[in-house]
């Protein structure tokens, strides 16, 4: 069996999923698309709490297929719903036959997260991590994992370095990386940030004028440009010298009243802007007095 893609679904659809592909259990003869099938059958048994279904979906998995990764994906998924334990020591026992299994390792992961065992969770993503570097997705989850346990932030922006590094032109890895370091205290680092997501995502590009309204990600960066600014802007003004010290080392802005005047402008931009972009002008009101309130 080679790996199918799984689409995020609501509950109906699932149910819908499951009513459809129930009649497989019956089938007594499955062709190549019916395997994939009953695998997709048991993990929306599994999403609805049917874990009887799941149950009989994977005997006749392992009857067709003993030896695939996938079907011991599913029967570690089943012993998750049953008995957590018992689905980690399951994992580990593959691991240690396979320390490959990067679909097992995750589980494995996602369960110990789930479970509270979140320093275990770090540790073991980390080893995933040194074999598969390249696994961007992992890198924010461990981002999210040291931001999780007892707020160590310097961790969690060394973690979404690497991601960064695996995709420069994600700007959303860039504002993650920036919202974090917000949330440390890191206000230079933070700006610089934020910035480099406007660049990224409102930059050159030949086909927007140069007035257009900021949309997407643009605007929550401009957010975070305005929120940064503004209290680098106080700290200066309140006798703080150039402001405060940056953890990264990162300098502070020399001008960071002109930057809060310029995100003020390309807010009050994105939420006057009318048709498609109208959208976001939602909560217009709000956005003007806070913004109003802040220059």
């Amino acid at each position: 069996m080679t790996g199918p893609t799984y689409t995020a679904r609501t509950r109906p659809q699932t149910q819908q999923t499951l009513t459809t592909l129930l009649p497989l259990l019956d089938a007594h003869k499955l062709g190549s698309d019916d395997w994939t099938n009953l695998e997709r059958l048991a993990y929306a048994a599994l999403d609805m709490g049917r874990v009887d279904v799941a149950d009989k979906c994977l005997t006749r998995l392992l009857a067709g297929f003993p030896s695939s990764p996938r079907v011991a994906a599913l029967r570690g998924a089943i012993l998750e719903a049953s008995a957590p334990d018992a689905a980690l020591k399951f994992y580990a026992d593959v691991l240690e036959l396979d320390s490959g299994d990067a679909t097992i390792w995750k589980r494995q992961i996602g369960l110990l997260r789930r479970l509270g065992r979140v320093e275990r969770a770090v540790t073991e993503l980390c080893t995933y991590l040194d074999t598969f570097y390249s696994d961007a997705e992992a890198w924010l989850e461990l981002a999210d994992l040291y931001a999780s346990c007892g707020h160590r932030y310097t961790q969690s922006l060394h973690a979404l370095s690497h991601a960064q590094l695996l995709a420069p032109q994600n700007p959303f890895f860039t504002l993650q990386s920036a919202e974090t370091a917000y949330t440390a205290g890191d206000l230079p680092l933070a700006l610089r940030l934020f910035l480099a997501v406007v660049d990224m995502s409102d930059g050159d590009d030949a086909d927007r004028e140069r007035d257009a309204p900021p949309m997407g990600v643009t605007v929550r960066a401009w957010f975070g440009v305005k929120l940064c600014a503004r209290r680098l802007k106080v700290e200066v003004d309140v006798g703080k010298g150039r402001g405060r010290e940056s953890a990264s080392g990162t300098e502070s802005p020399k001008h960071a009243a002109v930057l809060e005047e310029l995100a003020g402008e390309r807010l009050r931009v994105a939420y006057s802007s009318a048709g498609r972009a109208g959208e976001i002008a939602q909560g217009r009101g709000e956005v003007f007095a806070w913004v109003a309130a802040s220059d």
